[in-house]
């Protein structure tokens, strides 16, 4: 498989029932943590280029919650702040595509990594965007939901309010933890179906069924070392969003590139 195959050229044919299940590895607690060395490495040999996405995520975390703010919105502040990191995956398919490429010693620039992210477009990657944002818009609907079911009779005119009301009175602490556990549940179907499929998607000629059953079955035959990796990733993105969101101008690219080296870790190579 050539450097610019699965990067830059649609797959020709990407029927589910005529791709071959790749071999998922074992992976141990010393993957995770030789992944995230060699991603804090990727992260200082091209420091400028892998802040760009953690500053271009952090821009539009801010972004969105000021129109929510606009909109008059507050509480959905706090919702859809931690349910904000569900789409990084997505949005860290140029890390993968530089780490790649910092892999196997080729020189790239701002054209080449971008090109990249564009051709994704043409390929199965735009699938999974949509599996994301639909988890995520899922996300979002039922703490709708929950609001109106479980804090119908309580009011609040502000954000103020509304935190007084969530943490101070019985029926806030119920919202907490049904939402709590929802929002759990929806986090770990979304990780299993993503943390291998994306890299997967970036680096093979595959389908978006045969990515995701894939990462599932990485999640299955590994469950305490990839759990211990969501739990990971989880902690580092939402203590990220603490100040305005500007950690994740570091966090994200690092963990983007720790999930592409943690990828390669899990997937045997490709025969041939």
């Amino acid at each position: 498989m050539t450097s610019g195959s699965a990067g830059s050229t649609p797959p020709k044919d990407l029927s589910p029932h005529r791709q071959e299940m790749p071999r998922v590895n074992a992976v141990t607690a010393e993957d995770i943590r030789a992944s995230l060395k060699a991603g804090f490495s990727d992260f200082l040999a091209r420091p400028v280029m892998s802040g760009f996405f953690g500053l271009f995520y952090a821009i539009f975390g801010i972004f969105f919650v000021w129109c929510l703010v606009w909109l008059e919105m507050l509480w959905m502040i706090i919702p859809a702040a931690v349910g904000f990191p569900l789409v990084a995956p997505f949005a860290a398919a140029g890390l993968y595509e530089m780490s790649r490429r910092m892999e196997r010693g080729e020189p790239f620039g701002w054209s080449e990594i971008l090109t990249v992210m564009a051709n994704q477009r043409n390929r199965e990657m735009g699938w999974m965007a949509f599996v994301t944002l639909f988890v995520f818009w899922v996300w979002v609907y039922q703490i709708r939901l929950w609001l109106a079911l479980i804090l119908q009779n309580s009011s609040f005119s502000d954000f103020e309010g509304f935190l007084n009301v969530v943490f101070f009175t019985p029926e806030g602490w119920t919202f907490l933890a049904v939402g709590t556990v929802v929002g759990a549940a929806l986090s770990a179907v979304l990780f299993a179906v993503t943390v291998i499929a994306m890299p997967m998607l970036l680096d093979r000629e595959t389908n978006f069924v045969t990515a995701m059953v894939t990462s599932v079955r990485a999640v299955v035959e590994n469950p305490v070392v990839m759990l211990g990796w969501a739990a990971i990733v989880s902690v580092t993105m939402v203590l990220s969003l603490v100040p305005a969101f500007l950690g994740l101008i570091f966090t994200l690219p690092i963990l983007g590139h720790a999930t592409w080296h943690l990828y390669r870790r899990v997937l045997a190579p490709v025969e041939g």
